[in-house]
């Protein structure tokens, strides 16, 4: 089969590269596929895309028209895909069934610890010679409630580990989890966990019923000082009331793996380019 993968790094030439092992005729593109590179797509059976690539519904058409019958996405997100056109066309859409959830699960967790304990801002200080502890002072993870929104196998293991630190656990999903209520998780509304919870961590897909999940009217309702966790999808937070929240103190830590506008901004070195993003600026702003 011939493939177009687009949004091609090295680490994509070589990973990919050595999985299909000549199976397959792979041609890699540097360019996010759009409407204004999908004739990129002339001449192969399939498409490869990632997070940033626009599959809409003109896009799927011209795919179609190209005599792609294939898009196969290397994530597991796919709220970039436009699904109901893709089965209008006959065009097949397969995804990555699961990331390890161990690794984004770890990561959760080093984002929570970095914050509370202020790693980033030691280092710099140490690289600077301050050795000062002023300022640094963080808290005990053991006892903390966290609320833990989406119990899919990533939040299944976050919710593991965080037993292990002692951390009493909240948790939302609309399908609950009978291995986080073995690890004492308990299922709550969103409402009461937005209000009693020290740590709130996002692990759920992006939806058109769950965008900006995390609102002006949800952080009304969290605790002053609260850490507020996202490696799911930037949607799922109303960035523009999470930078006046910050402000306020009334979210007192934000660690992101995610952004909204990202497709604009990440894997690219951006150094010596103007950062157009206003919001993107201000949020770089805050001292954790």
């Amino acid at each position: 089969m011939k493939v177009a993968i687009f949004s091609t790094k090295n680490y994509d030439r070589e990973f990919l590269g050595s999985a299909n092992a000549s199976r397959h005729e792979l041609r890699f593109f540097e360019p996010h596929l759009d409407e204004g590179t999908v004739g990129l797509a002339a001449g192969f059976e399939a498409v490869c895309v990632f997070v940033n690539d626009q599959v809409n519904g003109a896009v799927i058409a011209q795919l179609h028209s190209l005599g792609v019958r294939l898009i196969a996405l290397r994530c597991a997100g796919y709220n970039n895909v436009d699904l109901a056109a893709a089965t209008k066309r006959g065009v097949t859409v397969v995804r990555v069934p699961a990331y390890s959830p161990y690794a984004v699960a770890e990561h959760t967790i080093a984002l929570m610890l970095a914050l509370n304990r202020k790693l980033h801002r030691a280092y710099d200080r140490v690289r600077e010679g301050n050795f000062s502890i002023d300022g640094l002072l963080g808290f005990d993870m053991h006892g903390k409630t966290v609320g833990v929104i989406g119990t899919g196998q990533i939040g299944t293991v976050v919710a593991q580990i965080l037993t292990g630190l002692g951390c009493p656990t909240l948790a939302f999903d609309p399908i609950p989890n009978g291995t986080c209520r073995s690890l004492g998780a308990r299922y709550v509304e969103l409402n009461q966990l937005f209000a009693e919870s020290d740590i709130i961590t996002l692990h759920c897909p992006l939806t058109p019923g769950n965008k900006y999940m995390i609102d002006k009217a949800a952080i009304a309702r969290i605790k002053p000082g609260v850490i507020l966790i996202n490696t799911s999808r930037g949607a799922l937070l109303d960035t523009v009331a999470v930078i006046e929240a910050l402000k306020s103190g009334k979210i007192g830590y934000l660690g992101l793996d995610v952004y909204e506008e990202e497709e604009q901004i990440f894997f690219e070195d951006r150094s010596g380019l103007i950062l157009s993003d206003d919001v993107f600026a201000r949020l770089l702003t805050f001292q954790m």
